[in-house]
């Protein structure tokens, strides 16, 4: 703003007037209020190589940008899309477990998987389409919770995490359809709206986190392993609180993606292997967390945020 504002003094024309400066103003001293950045301070060299690496990555990626939030919404829903397809492909030995280790009545068992696959494939293709995203994400919500008492694994601590984290994606096609709905009515008040928005993205963003949290816990320990946690701890601890969160977000997003292929390659697995099915499930549900971060670098992180308070202030 201040920038559009000269406050350079008049050129003097033919009169000058006598000097008088009783307030002090013509003084050459500093402000002390002020101080100039010191173009040498290492600091402040990381923070131009920071803008700049912000504003190529800006410039280079905006022809993607249109595309962010539909490639968003399908990742989050791939998982209940596999997990749909793996029940009816599967539906004797989905029985056999419900009936024989769940104890569910015949009947019931059959009517707890195609409750789950009717909602799980209408939700995602509702989310898919942006048609009526409320209801789809309540009835995804719902699918998670259930199952997670129905199969027993409500007590697993890797499964929970995991699908806090998927519960964090949900959030943020929420949050995708108030932005989008509010683009649209743009004219109109819509405060309470608004701070709904705020509230459901910050507790997106935290949630979004509990993944890499469970991948750090499990697993052997190595040097590499500790190097990449730190480094992905640092940047879910930014997601969190709003601080870069577009390019903490898009770090999580390119080193998620880079981990569930080497990691997760169910692909690799003999297809009569019981750990197929297992890699497979992990592999689906950390693509939808990367969903979840993708909309995350498409909106920003919200008003509850680091970045948005330092626009403020």
């Amino acid at each position: 703003m201040t920038s559009r504002i000269s406050i350079s003094r008049p050129a003097s024309g033919g009169y000058q007037a006598p000097y008088s400066d009783p307030h002090g103003f013509g003084s050459s001293r500093p402000s002390s209020g002020y101080k100039e950045a010191n173009p040498d301070d290492p600091i402040e060299k990381i923070r131009n190589i920071s803008r700049q690496v912000e504003d190529n990555v800006e410039i280079y990626t905006q022809p993607l940008k249109p595309h962010l939030p539909a490639i968003g919404r399908f990742l989050i829903v791939v998982t209940f899309l596999e997990d749909s397809w793996r029940i009816l492909t599967q539906w004797g030995d989905q029985l056999w477990y419900l009936q024989r280790h769940r104890h569910f009545p015949w009947g019931i068992s059959h009517l707890f998987l195609l409750l789950n696959v009717i909602t799980m494939v209408v939700g995602s293709g509702a989310v898919i389409t942006k048609r009526h995203s409320e209801y789809a994400v309540g009835g995804l919500l719902a699918v998670v919770i259930i199952q997670a008492f129905g199969y027993g694994l409500i007590f697993d601590l890797n499964f929970f995490l995991r699908n806090l984290s998927v519960i964090g994606g949900l959030l943020m096609v929420l949050t995708d359809s108030m932005y989008s709905r509010k683009k649209i009515f743009a004219g109109l008040p819509s405060i309470s709206e608004t701070d709904r928005k705020k509230y459901f993205l910050l507790a997106g963003r935290v949630l979004l986190i509990f993944l890499f949290l469970g991948f750090m816990i499990r697993g052997e320990w190595s040097w590499g392993r500790a190097f990449v946690s730190l480094i992905g701890l640092a940047a879910c601890t930014m997601v969190a609180v709003g601080f870069k969160a577009k390019w903490s977000a898009a770090f999580l997003v390119i080193t998620l993606s880079v981990f569930n292929v080497f990691i997760n390659n169910w692909w690799s697995v003999h297809s009569a292997h019981p750990q197929r099915d297992f890699l497979k499930y992990d592999f689906f549900q950390t693509l939808s967390i990367v969903g979840g971060l993708i909309l995350l670098v498409n909106m920003g992180p919200g008003g509850l945020s680091v970045d948005e308070k330092k626009k403020i202030y």
